[in-house]
């Protein structure tokens, strides 16, 4: 197996083209080509984590966050950054990142965040826009049923908790194949009139490629007409965040002492308490300052995630709870997420979950 083998699988769970566009993701570092020997999944990578791989014998880091952020004008080892990259290199370990595609999975960061909580009814807080695609197509009457199977098989046709969706109108369609075309139905030079029809579904974006090569595969004319469109509509299955609701009610106190003692938090810093129950959730792991007003707009009582400033914390205007518990705790679950991934893929591969706690923070 090759470390393109992993990636593959990754990518599936959680593709790269919903990463957020200021973020850095992908394989970083190596040869996506070279025979994969064993897998490293951690939170970060730093030294002791390339170091750390090496005494497991794994020539792949699979990190939530990306070590390279920004552009690396030089390496030289000045920083911790360029010390990693060059260890890495040396070593002949690759190391790959995949962050905010998977922040935005629905099954993903906070999804994770919610099951230690024990939220239920659990919703994406930002759903994500633009990320649904139309397809039209025109197809003879009796070739259609063949080519909508081959576009549910690629993954076309699937709306929440459906599939094999599509909508299909009869009609008549027309055309004229020139002295170079070689016509599958009708004489090249004479216009030919027949019956169609059309096949309309939606996909998601990332899947493009994958229904259209499907489509041409199984289209019998040798100029395939067709249509795509982005639509307007929110996934509710992808995006940022979610919110979901205690099974019972709780009190304040107990709930941010019961957060703080399952995320292990140093501390957990709030807003004023408003003295009364909680029971709807919102969270967003990492930096969510960005969203705290819809996290006030889908009425959640408590808005729990990190990295908030002091004027973040004015924002609450006694109307929610804002709960930071810190960085690295709102994600340090999100490791033992992708090792739970891989070994149900890989089986019988080598994959170790990293020990290293990467945490930068410290309290006394």
């Amino acid at each position: 197996m090759i470390i393109q083998d992993i990636i593959k699988e990754i990518e599936a769970f959680a593709p790269l083209n919903y990463a957020e566009d200021f973020d850095n993701v992908g394989l970083l570092v190596g040869d996506k080509n070279a025979e994969a020997t064993g897998a490293l999944i951690t939170l970060d990578t730093l030294e002791a984590t390339v170091d750390e791989a090496i005494s497991n014998n794994c020539n792949l880091i699979v990190s939530f966050h990306p070590i390279i952020f920004s552009g690396l004008k030089k390496i030289t080892g000045k920083n911790y950054v360029e010390r990693v990259v060059l260890k890495a290199i040396k070593n002949d370990i690759a190391i790959y990142a995949i962050h905010t595609a998977l922040d935005n999975q629905h099954k993903g960061v906070n999804d994770m965040i919610c099951e230690k909580i024990g939220l239920v009814n659990r919703q994406i807080l930002i759903p994500r826009k633009q990320s649904i695609k139309k397809l039209l197509t025109y197809v003879p009457i009796k070739d259609a049923e063949k080519v909508r199977e081959a576009l549910f098989e690629a993954g076309g046709g699937s709306i929440g908790n459906y599939d094999h969706c599509s909508f299909n109108v009869k009609g008549e369609g027309s055309f004229k194949g020139n002295e170079s075309s070689n016509p599958v139905i009708g004489e090249r030079g004479t216009i030919h009139y027949g019956e169609e029809t059309q096949i309309g579904i939606t996909f998601p974006a990332h899947l493009e490629g994958k229904i259209l090569n499907a489509m041409f595969l199984a289209h019998p004319y040798e100029e395939v007409a067709y249509e795509i469109y982005t639509l307007e509509n929110t996934n509710q299955h992808l995006g940022m965040g979610m919110i979901g609701e205690l099974k019972e009610s709780q009190d304040e106190k107990t709930f941010l002492k019961s957060v703080k003692s399952t995320f292990k938090a140093g501390c957990v810093r709030h807003s004023a308490l408003l003295e009364k129950p909680i029971k709807k959730v919102a969270v967003l792991g990492g930096s969510g300052s960005f969203a705290i007003e819809n996290a006030k707009s889908a009425g959640a009582d408590v808005y729990i995630t990190a990295d908030l400033k002091y004027h973040d914390f004015y924002k609450a205007e006694n109307s929610i709870i804002l709960a930071d518990i810190g960085h690295y705790e709102s994600e340090q679950f999100t490791k033992n997420l992708l090792y739970s991934f891989l070994t149900k893929k890989f089986s019988n591969f080598a994959l170790i979950l990293a020990e290293t706690n990467s945490n930068p923070i410290k309290y006394i």
